[in-house]
């Protein structure tokens, strides 16, 4: 996975978990149950318009509010390829990457819009707008992360680690 493209969906400042998937869906750890009703709180039509990899843009403090991991697996699992803001709530920066989904920090990132396709090349640390041909270098991801997101979360991480420990 060395680089991610998609369409963009943008969402504002401080979208909390509880916007990202709200209580009422909690009585289910399903991912598919999940993804349904992602985003609904923000726009009720997002599950239904959302395309599997697409991108999410938004403000700053994403994933603010409680420390569920169902945020990100709910995300995940509706096929949101990965999140773009200028910065993340520090608990859901580590659940995202736990649950293998990429995230990116871009102070940037509301200057790309809505409808507009945008690539991320992990290689090069670079976010390019493809519909206004811009490029934005963003915040690098440590090492260990990106290992994380390129084996699917921690759960996946830890189970190849082992595989390679009992050969």
């Amino acid at each position: 996975m060395n680089k991610i493209e998609g369409k963009v969906w943008n969402f504002g400042a401080n979208i909390d978990t509880d916007v990202i998937i709200a209580a009422r869906y909690l009585n289910s750890s399903d991912p598919e149950h999940l993804a349904k009703y992602v985003m609904e709180d923000a726009d009720p039509e997002f599950p239904n318009k959302l395309q599997r990899g697409d991108i999410i843009v938004a403000g700053e403090n994403f994933g603010c509010g409680s420390s569920r991991e169902h945020a990100p697996i709910a995300l995940k699992a509706a096929g949101v390829a990965a999140i773009v803001a200028p910065s993340f709530a520090r608990i859901f920066y580590r659940n995202a990457f736990n649950m293998g989904l990429p995230i990116f920090e871009l102070p940037e990132s509301l200057e790309i819009k809505e409808g507009e396709t945008i690539s991320i090349n992990l290689d090069n640390g670079v976010i390019t707008n493809e519909t206004t041909n811009k490029d934005y270098e963003f915040t690098p991801i440590p090492p260990f992360m990106q290992e994380l997101i390129a084996s699917g979360g921690l759960i996946n991480y830890a189970k190849e680690e082992m595989s390679k420990e009992s050969k």
